[in-house]
C-alpha cells in the first residue's frame, strides 16, 4: 500500500468513526444499556472484523437491528444476561462459518438484495428525525445546519479530493456553530462517552441450563439477523468497489468478534450499512480503514471524548442523509421491462424491512421469490 492509499484509508477511518459514535450511542440507549457498552462493541467487533474478516471495506459495530431485539432481554434479566447472550451468539456465528454455511447467502436473489438496501436506506433516513426538535428556533437552525452539511458534502469533492467529503461537511458545520455561537444539540447532549479501556470479565450470570434456555432464543435470533445484515452488506461492498467477499471467513470473524465483545462488556453487533457506505465513499477500501475507525473510537473514549461531544448532531444527520441517498437504488424505481415477479419481491422486502425487521424481510423475500418463480414455471408448463 503506497503513501497515498495509507492517507486515504486513514482519513476514511476517522470520518467513519465520527459518524459511528452517535449512531452507536443511540442504539445503546435503545437497548437500555450504558452508551459505553455500545461503543465497546464498535471498538472490539470493528477491530476484529477489520483485521480478520472476509471483506475489506466492511464496517461493523453495535447495530440498531440487534438493539431492537436485545432490549427485551435487558429489561427482563439485566445487562449481564445480554453479555452472556452475545457470547453465545458469537459462538453460533463462528460455527456457521466453520461449517461453511455462508454459501446460503446465494439464496438471496438480486431483487431481495435491492429490497434490503432500499429498506435499510429508508430506516436509516427516518431514524434521523428522532434527533430533530419539533418546534421553535432550534428546529429551523438545525434544519439549516443539516442543509449546510449536505451542501458541504456535495461541494467538497469539487474543491479537494484529499479530504473525505463527509469529514469536510462535519468540520464545516462544527466551525459554523462555534464561530457564530449557534445553540444546537451536540453529541454531548445525548450522552457522555468518556471512559476507560474495556476490561475482561465473565458475564455475571448463573452458569446453569436455566440461563441457557433464557439466552438461547435471543442468541439464535441475533446471530441470524447479524449474519444476514453482514453478508448482504458485504455483497453491497462487492457491487460498489468490485472483488468478492468470503462469507465463511466473515462469519467466523463476526463470531469471534462478538464472543470477545461479550467478554469485554459490549452489546454485540454486525456490519452497519450506513457506516460502510460512508467508509467506501471516503476511499476506505482496505483493512486499514476499519482498523483506524475502531482505534479512533477507542481514542475518543479514553483521551478525547470532548472532541466528539462537541460535534453538532445536525452535521451527522446531514452526512447520514447523503448516505441514504447514495444507498438507495434509484434505478430500482424504473419498472420498465422488469419482470413483475422481481418488482413484487423488491417492493415487499423494502416495505417489510421498513415496517418489521431485516431478518423477517429477507426470509419472506426468499420464500416469495421461490413461490412466484415456481408458479411462473407451472403456468409455462401448462
Amino acid at each position: 500500500m503506497n503513501a497515498q492509499a495509507i492517507t486515504r484509508n486513514t482519513l476514511a477511518g476517522i470520518t467513519t468513526s465520527l459518524a459511528m459514535v452517535p449512531e452507536v450511542v443511540a442504539f445503546a440507549l435503545l437497548a437500555h444499556v450504558n452508551p459505553l457498552v455500545g461503543l465497546y462493541a464498535a471498538v472490539i467487533l470493528g477491530l476484529v472484523t477489520a483485521l480478520f474478516g472476509g471483506r475489506p471495506g466492511l464496517i461493523s459495530g453495535g447495530a440498531g437491528s440487534l438493539a431492537v431485539v436485545s432490549v427485551a432481554l435487558v429489561i427482563t434479566h439485566g445487562v449481564e444476561y445480554l453479555f452472556a447472550c452475545i457470547v453465545l451468539m458469537g459462538i453460533i456465528q463462528f460455527a456457521f462459518g466453520v461449517f461453511k454455511l455462508g454459501k446460503l447467502i446465494k439464496l438471496v436473489s438480486p431483487s431481495v438484495m435491492t429490497g434490503f438496501v432500499n429498506g435499510l436506506a429508508l430506516v436509516i433516513f427516518t431514524a434521523q428525525f428522532h434527533q430533530i426538535p419539533t418546534v421553535g428556533f432550534e428546529l429551523f437552525s438545525m434544519l439549516g445546519l443539516i442543509v449546510v452539511t449536505i451542501l458541504g458534502v456535495v461541494v467538497a469533492p469539487i474543491i479537494t479530493r484529499h479530504i473525505p467529503a463527509s469529514l469536510s461537511g462535519i468540520i464545516l458545520v462544527t466551525a459554523v456553530v462555534y464561530i457564530f455561537d449557534i445553540t444546537t444539540k451536540t453529541v454531548g447532549d445525548i450522552a457522555h462517552i468518556s471512559g476507560a479501556f474495556p476490561s475482561f470479565h465473565l458475564p455475571d450470570v448463573p452458569f446453569t441450563l436455566e440461563t441457557l434456555w433464557i439466552v438461547l432464543p435471543y442468541s439464535l435470533i441475533l446471530a441470524a439477523i447479524g449474519l444476514i445484515e453482514t453478508l448482504l452488506t458485504a455483497n453491497l461492498v462487492d457491487k460498489t468497489i468490485g472483488g468478492t467477499n468470503q462469507p465463511n471467513k466473515e462469519s467466523m470473524a463476526q463470531g469471534a468478534g462478538n464472543v470477545l465483545t461479550g467478554f469485554f462488556g459490549g452489546m454485540g453487533g454486525c456490519a452497519m450499512i450506513g457506516q460502510t457506505v460512508i467508509n467506501l465513499e471516503a476511499g476506505g477500501h482496505q483493512r486499514l480503514a476499519g482498523v483506524v475507525e475502531a482505534l479512533a473510537i477507542l481514542a475518543y473514549i479514553v483521551f478525547a471524548s470532548f472532541v466528539i461531544e462537541s460535534i453538532p448532531i445536525a452535521a451527522l444527520i446531514g452526512v447520514m442523509c447523503v448516505v441514504c441517498y447514495h444507498t438507495f437504488d434509484w434505478n430500482s424505481l424504473n419498472f420498465k421491462n422488469k419482470p413483475k415477479e422481481d418488482i413484487t419481491v423488491m417492493l415487499t422486502v423494502t416495505a417489510t424491512t421498513f415496517i418489521a425487521n431485516l431478518a423477517f424481510a429477507v426470509l419472506l423475500g426468499i420464500l416469495l421469490t421461490s413461490m412466484l418463480y415456481y408458479w411462473k414455471h407451472v403456468k409455462e408448463a401448462t
